[in-house]
């Protein structure tokens, strides 16, 4: 096995376990273990859990946003509206557990990797890039409450309705 091949099998297994059992929860001798990778090469690669943390997270931005990005381009809803019907699936995935970088943040606070607060502010741009260009300076703001809202909320009790919710909110915002 190669170092890419290494690095794949210690972000999904990282990914797996980070997402589903709490970052603070999983020791380096468990995605060792889950990934199949020795742990020579383990801390080679990542030499303290704290950079396999921010490794995790980068590729999960890379991947959530790609995918946001995507299924908004091929919506015929207004871009903000296609937002919320995302996050409807997204929410009713199976192994849905809330959003990684607000669990993150949520279990190290201030020693959160520098990429949940970047995560943060391109979703706010994104909001503010699909926003109509007639909407009032705060509505990216008021979204971005909505979008966290709702998967706060979805984290407790999964399924597409928080979503829903969200986007009549959002509906209504749009429409003034």
């Amino acid at each position: 096995m190669d170092d890419e091949e290494a690095r794949t099998r210690l972000l999904d297994a990282a990914e797996e376990l980070f997402y589903r059992h709490g970052i603070q929860a999983v020791g380096m001798d468990r995605i060792r273990a889950a990934s199949g990778v020795p742990l020579k090469r383990l801390y080679r690669l990542y030499p303290a859990k704290e950079s396999l943390v921010t490794a995790y997270l980068e590729r999960r931005d890379r991947q959530w946003t790609a995918s946001l990005r995507a299924s908004v381009a091929m919506s015929a809803q207004p871009p903000v509206l296609a937002v919320f019907d995302w996050l409807a699936r997204w929410f009713s995935e199976p192994d849905f557990r809330g959003c990684a970088f607000l669990n993150a943040y949520g279990e190290l606070g201030a020693a959160a990797p520098e990429v949940v607060r970047v995560h943060k502010a391109e979703l706010h741009a994104l909001l503010t890039e699909w926003a109509p260009a007639t909407a009032s300076p705060a509505l990216a703001d008021q979204l971005l409450v909505l979008v966290e809202g709702a998967t706060a909320v979805a984290a407790l009790s999964p399924g597409p309705e928080p979503a829903r919710r969200a986007r009549e909110v959002a509906e209504l915002l749009l429409a003034k």
